[in-house]
């Protein structure tokens, strides 16, 4: 599939389905619009009226033009209220008309959203990566292609004066992330191992000139890493540690650290996942260091003037005579102590060694994210993720950079008092606290594992994974965090 930004209008472009973004605004047709509907005898007015289409969010319609158009289809996505428009807005929009060019089996499709009052550059990649991500189809494992492949195969951006190709090559660094965690987190334990989690960063490595780092199992030993070590100790995987970086041409203005639980497979360990437990679906259980690969794959194309060191402490939490038993000791590579009072709270350990690693770094903030717990999503669904940090400016730049991401995340306490819950008899503390507020005494629990920078943690077990198809995203991994990621680090160069 190939983006073009020409720059023409809808009233001279020729190709198979011209579909135009409406906002309500945009009704009655005047201008442009009005002029197109002259074009094509009325007809842009009649499927209008044959459908009754008011330009609502996501509503959709398409029609046959006449022989001798320009254009073979002509299709109208609604935008909703033209001042409640955002770039999401535009993504969305774009793959709704991208999804329904494929159903038209229309090689070529024209999408013209007139009369925006936004960037330019800006409006092309929202619509860029709407279209990239929702015509994205993952037919790996299936023996036959029973969706055959995206028949769109050009897309021209109209009705866009003053941008550039770089706002589509931006896009299209930022949609290879998210494809990559996509794909990771959408395939089986039995292909995505610790040694795959490692062999995708020496890819990226490779591709893009970024150093690696890969510590194996001994390396963490004399590191310490106890928590990391012990969930990792029943499988007959070994673990990998993953430490990619990315360094930009001279003295970088920042010095960032972003980390990803990777469990590969989580079974809960001799806690083991029972019936209802979805212990088929944990899978997605890397879906944090799937974001922080793709982040780094993206990141490595962009080029920012940040310094950014991605790192994941990747492992399976399996089950054998060398397992981790409920009651053990785990030393932390800061020297804390911890109870294992559940062995299928096992994240959080891993994230323990991997926090206090990224912090000897001497960054200037650590941002975590991970599938952590099940209680976030019964606090806020499967759409939206959690955010925790004692660090306002930190807090509100992730925050700020979600916003333009279009990814939801909301911020939750970090309530000191709950952390009662987490004091052991015999160990600094335990890894699980009560059932009430399970999200926030997971974050506590990571807070022990950060001295003095600047850190937020994001639980993002919720939309990692969608069954439906929903927005940009398909059935299975969403690729959800990286575009929040590479945003946040782009927006360092803005605030150096």
């Amino acid at each position: 599939m190939e983006f073009h930004a020409p720059g023409n209008s809808c009233l001279d472009w020729s190709g198979d389905a011209l579909i135009l973004g409406l906002s309500e605004a945009a009704l009655p047709l005047s201008g442009t619009l009005a002029e197109l509907n002259s074009q094509v005898a009325g007809l842009l007015q009649e499927l209008i009226d044959e459908v009754e289409f008011t330009g609502k969010a996501g509503s959709t319609a398409i029609t046959r033009v006449g022989t001798g158009a320009n254009i073979r289809k002509l299709g109208i996505v609604g935008l909703g209220a033209i001042d409640a428009i955002t770039g999401d807005t535009l993504r969305r929009a774009a793959a709704a008309a991208a999804r329904l060019a494929k159903k038209e089996k229309c090689a070529s499709l024209g999408l013209s959203f007139p009369n925006l009052q936004h960037d330019a550059a800006l409006t092309a990649q929202a619509i860029a990566e709407g279209a990239i991500l929702a015509l994205h189809q993952d037919n790996r494992f299936k023996s036959e292609d029973k969706n055959g492949k995206p028949t769109v195969e050009h897309i021209h951006i109209l009705d866009l004066a003053g941008q550039d190709s770089s706002s589509l090559q931006t896009a299209q660094a930022i949609c290879d992330g998210v494809i990559l965690a996509r794909e990771l987190v959408s395939a089986p334990a039995n292909i995505v191992t610790p040694e795959l989690l490692a062999q995708t960063a020496q890819e990226i490595a490779s591709a893009h000139g970024l150093e690696l780092e890969i510590l194996e199992r001994e390396q963490c030993e004399a590191l310490g890493m106890g928590a990391y070590l012990g969930v990792a100790r029943a499988s007959d995987l070994p673990p990998k540690f993953i430490h990619l970086t990315y360094k930009p041409t001279g003295t970088p203005t920042r010095k960032l650290a972003i980390v990803g639980k990777g469990l590969t497979f989580d079974s809960g360990g001799l806690n083991i996942k029972g019936a209802g437990s979805g212990i088929e679906m944990m899978k997605i259980d890397m879906g944090g260091a799937a974001a922080t690969l793709g982040a780094a794959k993206a990141i490595a194309q962009l080029k920012p003037s940040a310094e950014v060191h991605f790192i994941s402490a990747a492992a399976e939490n399996m089950i054998s005579g060398n397992a981790m038993r409920p009651g053990d000791i785990l030393t932390a590579s800061n020297g804390k102590t911890i109870e294992v009072n559940n062995t299928d709270a096992e994240g959080r350990l891993t994230l323990a060694d991997a926090l206090v690693f990224a912090e000897k770094l001497g960054v200037d903030a650590i941002v975590d994210l991970a599938t952590l717990t099940g209680a976030c999503i019964i606090a806020l669904g499967d759409d939206i993720a959690g955010l925790f940090s004692e660090n306002e400016e930190l807090a509100e730049a992730i925050a700020t950079a979600a916003k333009t991401a279009g990814e939801k995340f909301w911020r939750l306490p970090m309530e000191e008092k709950y952390f009662d819950g987490l004091k052991s008899i015999v160990a600094d503390m335990k890894n699980t606290g009560p059932r009430p507020g399970g999200s926030i005494t997971a974050a506590l629990f990571l807070k022990q594992f950060v001295n003095s920078t600047p850190w937020v943690h994001l639980d993002v077990a919720g939309p990692v994974w969608t069954e439906k198809e929903s927005g940009y995203n398909n059935p299975g991994g969403t690729g959800f965090g990286v575009r929040t990621l590479v945003q946040w680090v782009l927006s360092q160069d803005t605030a150096a």
